[in-house]
């Protein structure tokens, strides 16, 4: 009788936001790390520390297209009495054997080659004449059309000190100095690092798949007629696509009918390459709530999820639980396209970013002057308004009504006004704190 009591309690509590989200959160670990290659790691975690095996840059090379030259050879070099030195050669990004440059000598030289013995600084090509014999040059004569600038000689109309325009041995960063730290993020500035240091792979935390599916059948595929009774299905895209921008490798099944025993057989499918799934719809108290009824019926060894009333709005009915035998989170979320939309983002996404070991899940919050009065809110929930906000004046309007069916309202808004559960009315021009999206 008291068992009985407790579980029937249970099931008539009502979570508050932060409550289902500490209890999601309680559940979710960081992937085991991985060995990707580096492209497929950006937007990852890395999971090592990573220090530099070799100088940057390697060896001593040009910053500038000029000549590399012996500094007390051009120390006396002006405008009105240029130095003229022999060219022995040219010395190309790349190239391996390199001349030795000697008295009254230079070597043409290209940005990034290396600097060749005894050369001590490198003068640009517009210091020079570029070997035309003329006045100052403005860049080098190619080499297939030119190629006798590569011997003669040159003027220098400038002087320049040792180390001019040379990028010296590890001017960069030294051989065994740390590069990058376990728990960076890989965006395209660490990954270029890696490769300049070469390294082909790194270990990292992946992107989780992510497995979503719609179910109603009333759901008919976009691009398709609609029957009587019948609508798109949006929240499959909607899903899948706001998965994706979390950093996850998302996958979108579909619309699944409204049978148990299909809902039960596509989840089984999925589970083989999911790390999290992520369902909509059929989490209310109707007759065809099919998501409540087969989810609720697993067995001890096929996992648990709980369905629970939430104090928000919208997104009150809500589902969570391991399932499978590698207890994948299964996140059930309501059918209606803000519910699931709002709900994906205080919850899923969260989850998303917990399982890649991001240091930052949540989305920003920020306070913001609500232009428009919120006439009511339901005491007791917390509510979470469409919004535009305006952050060079600091400001947010709400945007459509509280229905959550106003997708179109949804998809003008780039923050959600929150409205705590003890204010029921927002007067114009108070404060508010507001989620941004995006």
């Amino acid at each position: 009788m008291n068992g009985t009591t407790d579980q029937t309690r249970h099931q008539d509590r009502v979570w508050s936001v932060a409550e289902h989200l500490d209890d999601v959160l309680s559940k979710i670990e960081p992937l085991d790390p991985i060995e990707l290659q580096l492209l497929d790691a950006q937007g990852c975690v890395l999971v090592e520390d990573i220090t530099v095996p070799v100088p940057l840059p390697p060896f001593d090379n040009s910053s500038m297209d000029g000549y590399a030259v012996r500094a007390a050879d051009v120390a006396d070099a002006t405008e009105n009495a240029p130095v003229a030195l022999t060219v022995i050669g040219d010395v190309a990004a790349g190239s391996g054997e390199l001349p030795e440059i000697g008295p009254g000598q230079a070597a043409r030289i290209m940005t990034g080659a290396p600097v060749p013995p005894g050369a001590e600084a490198v003068v640009p090509v517009e210091w020079t004449d570029g070997g035309t014999g003329q006045g100052p040059a403005d860049t080098m004569r190619a080499h297939s059309a030119a190629p006798q600038d590569a011997g003669g000689e040159v003027r220098v109309h400038r002087p320049a000190a040792a180390g001019a325009h040379i990028r010296a041995r590890g001017s960069d960063v030294t051989e065994g100095e740390p590069a990058l730290r376990a728990g960076t993020v890989l965006g395209p500035s660490q990954i270029g690092l890696l490769a300049a240091i070469g390294r082909g792979t790194v270990r990292v935390h992946p992107r989780p798949r992510v497995v979503v599916l719609s179910t109603g059948s009333e759901l008919v595929q976009p691009g398709e007629a609609l029957g009587p009774g019948r609508i798109h299905d949006s929240n499959s895209f909607q899903l899948t696509a706001a998965a994706r921008d979390a950093g996850a490798i998302a996958y979108r099944v579909g619309a699944v009918a409204d049978d148990a025993e299909t809902l039960r057989s596509t989840l089984e499918d999925q589970l083989i390459r999911a790390d999290i799934l992520v369902t909509s719809g059929g989490v209310s108290v109707g007759a065809y709530d099919v998501v409540k009824e087969t989810l609720a019926a697993l067995s001890a060894d096929e996992g648990a999820v709980e369905f629970r009333r939430l104090a928000m709005q919208p997104g009150k009915p809500q589902g969570f639980g391991l399932i499978g035998p590698d207890r994948i989170p299964l996140l059930a979320l309501p059918g209606n396209p803000v519910s699931s939309y709002v709900s994906f983002e205080l919850f899923v996404r969260p989850a998303i970013r917990a399982l890649m070991g991001l240091p930052e899940i949540h989305r920003p919050t920020t306070p913001a002057r609500c232009t428009e009065a919120v006439a009511s809110s339901p005491k007791g929930k917390r509510q979470f308004l469409r919004g535009s906000y305006d952050a060079e004046a600091g400001t947010v309007t709400p945007v459509g009504g509280a229905g959550s069916h106003l997708i179109k309202a949804m998809a003008h808004a780039n923050a959600l006004i929150i409205v705590p559960e003890d204010t029921t009315e927002v007067p114009a021009g108070a404060d508010v704190d507001i989620v941004l999206l995006g």
